[in-house]
Formats: C-alpha cells, structure tokens, sequence
C-alpha cells in the first residue's frame, strides 16, 4: 500500500472561506460567527466571509450553521483578494 505524502505548507497560515446557507441572517450574528462578514444576496441566500484560524475553527463555524438550523449551501477555500469580489 503506497501513501502519498501530505502537504505541510501553510498550514499555520488562516485560510479565507466563503460559507453560504439560506435564508438571510443579520448582522448581528456576525460576533457569533467569529467576525465573519455577513453579505446577504438578492437569491435569499447569506454569504459568510473571512478568514478561519485552522479546520478546527471551521468546523466549529460550521457547526454553528447546524444548531441554527439553516440549510448549508457551499463552503469554498478562497484566496484573500476574493473575499470582496462578490458583490
């Protein structure tokens, strides 16, 4: 069984994601989303954006997704410049 050697570049570095769920929260969620830019989108659709510490930070953003009960529609890795590319 051959293994293939995982990457350790980067991986101190905080990664920019984009996280969609429907529905339209507030920007008062955004200290419970840990700073998180909240757009909302014409479609009915939120747009979470910014930068996540590590992939336990992730999952814990996303779990927050869960107990609020929305629907999870996408979650991108994204490249920093992009973060205001979506308007």
């Amino acid at each position: 069984m051959s293994t293939t050697p995982v990457s350790t570049d980067d991986h101190h570095e905080p990664g920019h994601y984009e996280i969609r769920i429907m529905g339209h929260l507030d920007d008062r969620w955004a200290d419970w989303f840990e700073g998180m830019t909240i757009t909302l989108e014409t479609n009915g659709e939120t747009r979470l954006t910014g930068p996540v510490a590590d992939q336990s930070a992730l999952h814990g953003l996303l779990r927050k997704v869960r107990d609020l009960g929305v629907q999870l529609i996408s979650v991108n890795l994204i490249e920093p410049r992009q973060t205001d590319d979506h308007s």
